[in-house]
């Protein structure tokens, strides 16, 4: 059941599988546009060596980016692109549907960008600050947000979040984790235990880049 103020329109439902389905297709999409533009970059100088071009610097020069390119590639998939993660958030919370999203900053990290979000009911105060990256690895910030988004999780401990139309999905973590200490540890036995099954009990941030957390 969504938490909706009343006069708020809600979306049609999301369907989990779709998302999924989705965002795995567009972290396919992006992986493979950049590897292929590295394979070109590295690959060219060889043929065009090959092919009789003169072994100069200007030749040999695109291999170094390329390479920079693959290493930046699998560096961001390491540490940004968090699909798994969001899977098991969404297979133990519901989605809800939350009628604000306001974008406070962001910041550009070599996993992606960061936004400092807050994901609230409109006339609500008192909604956490989170940090939020698009689990697929995308750094735009998704069309349409600001008028509300599907959120599944717990946000004292962390959570998804899917913005409707595009199905953009985005990982969520309190921006800071210390200050919500509080508010955890008032979290009676059950709250606990769901966010350790759905992997968000722990800090999944630390400044200035993510890691996985732990």
């Amino acid at each position: 059941m969504s938490e909706i103020s009343p006069g708020t329109h809600t979306p049609g439902v999301v369907d989990v599988d779709q998302v999924m389905k989705q965002n795995y297709n567009g972290l396919f999409k992006l992986l493979a546009g950049r590897i292929l533009f590295a394979a070109v970059l590295i690959a060219a100088p060889i043929v065009l060596f090959r092919v009789g071009a003169p072994s100069t610097i200007f030749l040999v020069l695109p291999i170094v980016p390329g390479i920079f390119l693959l290493v930046l590639t699998a560096y961001r998939l390491w540490g940004g692109v968090r699909l798994v993660q969001c899977r098991k958030v969404l297979s133990h919370y519901p989605l809800q549907f939350h009628s604000r999203v306001v974008k406070k900053n962001s910041q550009w990290t070599e996993y992606g960008n960061v936004y400092e979000i807050k994901v609230s009911m409109r006339g609500e105060h008192g909604a956490p600050l989170m940090k939020a990256i698009n689990a697929a690895g995308r750094r735009r910030w998704p069309q349409g947000a600001e008028n509300g988004a599907w959120v599944a999780g717990d946000l004292v401990f962390g959570g998804v979040m899917v913005v409707p139309g595009s199905n953009a999905m985005l990982f969520l973590n309190p921006a800071d984790w210390d200050k919500l200490a509080s508010r955890r540890e008032q979290a009676d036995a059950e709250r606990i235990a769901r966010a350790e099954q759905a992997g968000i009990s722990k800090r999944n941030w630390r400044k200035p880049i993510l890691f996985w957390g732990g």
